[in-house]
């Protein structure tokens, strides 16, 4: 299998490499990645199993460290959305040396209760059986959207069409191997994090709104916004509050010299 990940890399300057969410790809992060990514080279990956890496295969601490390898050269800014930021998390524990910088949109430290981390795991199991026994990625597609997660992202924002190219066995093996029932729980890791770091959630998303204030409050240097009028997928939803709220943050960071 390939060992590394597809990317599109656009302009020049400081690096930001973003990382997408389950069923994305690197060409959806829309009117927020223009915002944020600004006067640098940013880098947008395609996660294990998706898209250009559709053939990849890598549970999160590999895929970190292909995210990581993905930016090139030097230091760089990280944003990871949901699946995305349980890679980032990873790339950032990985090599603290490398991540100068890390947005995490919809984050997570894992989920602790074993029995709980478990039983996620094989329903995650058994919607990739599911998956490639169907074959239908469309049908899987709008089943994912329709969840009670994503309520409040209009059908126009969710960059469906997009999804649908991803592949079965490709979003298969993302859910078998980087699924939530996959990652160890790193809350008693987020304390390695000396680098700034911004944990985002959506107002109407309160599950994730606990976990962006805890990742917040565990890290050195954490800071936590909560974006009004959005759930799950805040840079979707809100793409410029949530746009504007990273840009503002990594130019004070920057003014700090952090």
């Amino acid at each position: 299998m390939p060992s590394v990940l597809h990317t599109e890399v656009v302009g020049d300057g400081p690096t930001i490499v973003l990382a997408h969410g389950f069923t994305q790809t690197a060409r959806l992060w829309g009117r927020f990645g223009e915002l944020v990514t600004g006067a640098r080279r940013a880098v947008f990956v395609d996660l294990p199993g998706h898209g250009g890496s559709s053939e990849v295969r890598a549970d999160l601490e590999e895929g970190g460290a292909m995210v990581v390898a993905a930016a090139g050269e030097g230091p760089f800014d990280l944003v990871g959305y949901s699946i995305g930021a349980r890679f980032a998390l990873h790339a950032a524990l990985g090599a603290p040396g490398r991540v100068r910088r890390l947005v995490l949109l919809g984050a997570t430290g894992g989920i602790e209760d074993d029995q709980l981390r478990a039983e996620r795991r094989r329903r995650d199991e058994a919607t990739a059986d599911a998956l490639e026994d169907t074959g239908d990625v469309a049908a899987f597609v709008d089943s994912w959207l329709a969840a009670p997660m994503f309520a409040t992202l209009r059908g126009a924002d969710a960059g469906a069409a997009e999804r649908r190219a991803n592949s079965a066995a490709g979003l298969a093996s993302s859910l078998r191997l980087a699924g939530a029932g996959t990652q160890s729980p790193l809350w008693g890791r987020l304390g390695e994090l000396e680098m700034p770091v911004l944990a985002i959630a959506g107002a109407t998303d309160l599950r994730y709104q606990e976990h962006a204030l805890r990742i917040a409050s565990l890290v050195a240097r954490g800071t936590f916004a909560v974006i009004p009028g959005a759930g799950h997928a805040t840079h979707l939803e809100q793409p410029g509050t949530t746009g504007v709220v990273v840009a503002h943050w990594l130019a004070a960071t920057e003014e700090a010299g952090d």
